[in-house]
């Protein structure tokens, strides 16, 4: 059986989904909630939130509590497109 891994690509559409889909609360998806669905380790989903939110496809709230994130519609956007070209790619047994 061949492991297949993620691409850094994947990961990132995993995470705008999951905020995009599957938040628990209007407020967003907390970093905890993020790890667990996107399986990915604290350090390394910490840099991409950093990546998204700068880039503006991901909205940072904060509380007292903790840092949750919301998809914007520039990331609604661009998943849109990304699983567009997902499909394209894998038309012609292309993994991205």
């Amino acid at each position: 059986m061949a492991i297949t891994y993620r691409t850094h690509m994947s990961i990132i559409g995993d995470i705008l989904s999951t905020t995009r889909d599957e938040v628990p609360d209007e407020s967003g998806a907390s970093v905890t909630y993020l790890i667990r669905k996107a399986n990915v380790s604290y350090a390394r989903l910490s840099k991409i939130l950093e990546t998204l939110v700068s880039q503006g496809l991901l909205e940072q709230t904060s509380s007292e509590r903790a840092c949750k994130y919301r998809i914007s519609e520039r990331g609604r956007e661009f998943l849109q497109a990304y699983r567009g070209f997902r499909e394209f790619a894998d038309s012609f047994g292309l993994r991205i």
